[in-house]
């Protein structure tokens, strides 16, 4: 078969994003609808830098979804085909098989895999750690931040201490020695992972416990329903095959491997591990900082004054009006660990070498950037739009809170 054409790449890629393409015009058109009725995130829709950087942002996610049901990809992203190395895009396959794709549309890697494929594949992998990991790390710096800000004193200074202490010290050589074989077997990442993963629950129990403490009947059902399913997903997330450790010289279970809903493989809960670690610092410092404002507002003494508990006030009364400054870092966050993530890849640290994430392929395509800069040049390319609709949005939602 002969090779495409430039044009002929644009309209197949095009082509092969047609779900994602329905499914924006399908978000777009109902949120702009009903944008009125649908709060901050509907005056998104009133910003243009807004709408550009969530189009972006949902462009990424929507493939990364339908990726995964093969909805958009040509090849499997590891298989290799018999002369296809180094090809550039839009080259035709020798003898494509039944059913198989005849092109690779942005070419071909070192190892004959296709380089649009591997992207797709990739984009799974950032919006499902990036988001998921922010979203634990601000778990955890709300959970210390709040009453950190709210009493101060001996409290705050032991906190603050350890966030600085953890701040100090050198990103990349944490990394390095979390992925290290020897720290590995002894099992720290999972005891972090054991440590840091508690505090939704700690955070959604005591949200729980402060909003409905006067309607016992009510709470107590409430939160043993919620917790236990939390706490089944949280020995779920920190053990494999039923196991928190488990290596040649000792083990520790942590429940029955017929109700571990699912094995987080080693690579991905190392880089989780870090990510997560490595925010919720600078989180709390943003949350202590808002705290100690807040808690000087009137509203807060109006509360004190009738009587309501202090985690009350800190869910309740200071949280809720943090949400603006809050919204805005966690879309940017998203970015840095997007970005974080892409450096750990590139590095080789924690995920497999074999990984399609799109650090790992960039760093497999610079090698021989200089004659064949495809594979390296689109995920490259797409790491830089994904962060990019990181910053507009954020810019937009921040834009959009400063009206109120």
């Amino acid at each position: 078969m002969e090779p495409l054409g430039m044009f002929e790449i644009i309209g197949r890629v095009l082509y092969q994003f047609t779900p994602v393409w329905l499914a924006l015009i399908i978000l777009f058109a109902a949120s702009i609808a009903y944008k009125r009725k649908l709060g901050l995130y509907g005056k998104l829709f009133d910003s243009p830098i807004g709408m550009i950087g969530f189009g972006l942002v949902m462009f990424w996610v929507f493939t990364g979804v339908f990726g995964q049901i093969d909805l958009i990809v040509t090849h499997d992203s590891l298989s290799q085909v018999s002369g296809m190395r180094n090809k550039v895009p839009g080259t035709a396959l020798r003898s494509p098989g039944e059913g198989q794709y005849a092109w690779y549309l942005f070419g071909g890697d070192h190892l004959a895999r296709d380089v649009f494929s591997r992207v797709i594949d990739g984009a799974w992998v950032v919006v499902r750690i990036a988001p998921l990991a922010t979203l634990f790390a601000f778990m955890v710096g709300i959970t210390l931040g709040l009453p950190a800000g709210y009493f101060g004193g001996r409290l705050d200074t032991i906190i603050s201490f350890t966030a600085n202490l953890i701040l100090a010290f050198p990103v990349i050589l944490l990394f390095y020695l979390l992925v290290t074989p020897e720290i590995v077997a002894t099992g720290v990442p999972n005891f972090m992972a054991t440590v840091l993963f508690i505090f939704p629950i700690i955070f959604t129990a005591v949200l729980i416990n402060s909003r409905y403490h006067t309607q016992p009947s009510f709470r107590t059902p409430l939160m043993i329903g919620v917790l236990g399913v939390m706490f089944w997903i949280y020995l779920s997330l920190i053990s494999t095959g039923g196991y928190l450790v488990k290596n040649d010289d000792f083990s520790i279970p942590a429940l029955p491997e017929i109700f571990d809903l699912f094995d987080v493989s080693g690579g991905i809960l190392v880089v989780f591990v870090s990510v997560v670690f490595v925010n919720s610092p600078t989180v709390f410092r943003i949350v202590r900082g808002l705290a100690m404002d807040i808690k000087t507002r009137d509203y807060v003494a109006a509360a004190q004054t009738r009587g309501e508990s202090a985690w009350y006030i800190m869910l309740w009364e200071i949280l809720p009006n943090a949400r603006g400054p809050l919204i805005v870092d966690f879309c940017l966050r998203i970015g840095y660990t997007t970005i974080l993530l892409g450096t750990l890849g590139f590095f080789g640290l924690g995920l497999e070498s074999e990984s399609p994430d799109w650090g790992t392929t960039i760093n497999s395509g610079r090698k021989l950037l200089a004659s064949f800069p495809h594979p390296a040049l689109v995920p490259a390319l797409s790491l830089l739009s994904l962060v990019l609709g990181l910053n507009l949005l954020a810019d937009g939602l921040r834009e959009e809170s400063l009206k109120d």
